[in-house]
């Protein structure tokens, strides 16, 4: 019993400390992105310099001697196999993912930050000489810590970090250390006003009944099918790009390049940086039918060239405007149709079910659970064995009690 004491109280100060470091972190790499993000809206020429930007990110990583397309499955390994994140990969995703979004390339944050937060705690690690075991703990807590400082959920950061890195099996013994570390990066970040991230839908959009939940499982499974497609176009487009284009600096100007020209095609710049605002225009009932399809076009382009960022914001903007206009179709309020959409696609593709039903219930003030739980579930289920993250080991089958191999 005392033994246990003392591993608890060596835990909280170390989730204390991680929690407190990453949410400075998160502070400070929040405030970089959204004055990114509000550059690029004043300064229209910001976006011609996309290609200097491009080459200054391939520079930084090959200075570093990294590869350029390191990111999150890095951090997903080396929690995995216990080793140490490479140091340079915390500033280096934070300068990177700054200047994508400055000059307007298409891209989240919140992928960037389970890469900041995994290689601030195992530089914790190194400097607290933890063995193999606490290294696999205290990068989960780093990774929680940053994902819940810029997101504003610590219990679905906590539980997101335990449940992706291995489909089947969550990681118990980090979910203290989460918790402490990831409610300690919350609180930081509200002392610098940092808001949460929370979306109000009105009352009484559906009954719990059954023709409703079966328009909303209609909806879901089409989600599912949507995180299918968003795996393989992310996949498919980054290894085409290294196929055709080997020189790492050509691959990304040229991405630069198509990402400008799209933008003038188009003739609006709702499709660069993250999207935050048609997000929240889809959780009012208002969705461009064509908005999905566009933007994880211009999000598969701008990440398989090399810039960086991240996939969940942009695939929260395809969720929810697709279940906005696919909703509105089924007879589902649109609102609910965006909100359900956009939770659905996101379990979907990252394969953490209740993760994502707890964020929901943070994101939306647990309102409609019923509705969140059944529409995560499917998609879940449909979206098979596709993922995000090339790293992620499905221990399990979703269909059976046999076990399988990594991806």
């Amino acid at each position: 019993m005392r033994i246990n004491i003392l591993r608890t109280v060596k835990w909280v100060l170390i989730a204390l400390a991680v929690g407190l470091v990453c949410g400075l972190v998160g502070t400070a790499f929040h405030l970089a992105i959204d004055f990114a993000g509000e550059s690029f809206k004043e300064k229209s020429w910001l976006l011609y310099l996309l290609p200097l930007a491009g080459i200054i990110i391939v520079v930084l990583y090959k200075g570093a001697r990294l590869p350029v397309f390191m990111g999150t499955d890095t951090v997903f390994e080396a929690t995995r196999d216990r080793t140490h994140v490479p140091a340079p990969l915390a500033p280096l995703i934070f300068v990177c993912s700054f200047l994508t979004h400055l000059c307007g390339g298409s891209s989240g944050r919140e992928g960037a930050a389970l890469q900041l937060g995994g290689g601030i705690a195992s530089l914790f690690g190194r400097i607290l000489r933890l063995n193999d075991e606490e290294m696999h703990t205290i990068e989960m807590c780093g990774m929680g810590a940053l994902f819940s400082a810029l997101f504003g959920t610590p219990v679905g950061a906590a539980f997101f970090v335990i449940e992706v890195i291995d489909v089947g099996f969550i990681h118990y013994r980090a979910l203290l250390p989460g918790l402490i570390s990831t409610i300690t990066a919350f609180l930081i970040a509200g002392l610098f006003n940092v808001s949460p991230t929370r979306f109000a839908l009105a009352d009484n959009l559906i009954e719990n009944s059954a023709v409703p939940l079966l328009k909303i499982a209609a909806l879901a499974l089409l989600s599912g099918l949507l995180a299918i497609a968003f795996c393989e176009l992310m996949h498919s487009a980054g290894k085409l790009s290294r196929r055709l284009l080997k020189n790492d600096y050509l691959r990304i100007v040229v991405g630069a390049a198509i990402v400008i020209g799209l933008t003038f095609v188009l003739g609006t710049r709702d499709y660069n940086g993250g999207g935050m605002h048609i997000i929240k225009a889809a959780l009012e009932g208002n969705a461009r039918p064509e908005a999905f399809l566009i933007k994880l076009l211009m999000t598969a382009i701008t990440l398989a060239s090399g810039f960086k960022g991240g996939e969940i914001v942009p695939c929260f903007f395809v969720g929810s405007t697709f279940g906005c206009v696919v909703g509105g179709l089924i007879g589902l309020d649109p609102a609910l149709g965006a909100a359900i959409g956009m939770m659905a696609l996101f379990g979907g593709v990252t394969n953490t079910p209740a993760a994502t039903i707890l964020l929901a219930a943070e994101i939306f003030s647990g309102k409609y659970i019923i509705a969140f739980a059944l529409a995560i579930g499917i998609s879940y289920f449909i979206s098979g064995r596709c993922s995000l993250y090339h790293s992620q080991a499905f221990l399990e089958s979703k269909f059976s009690w046999e076990k399988t191999d990594n991806i």
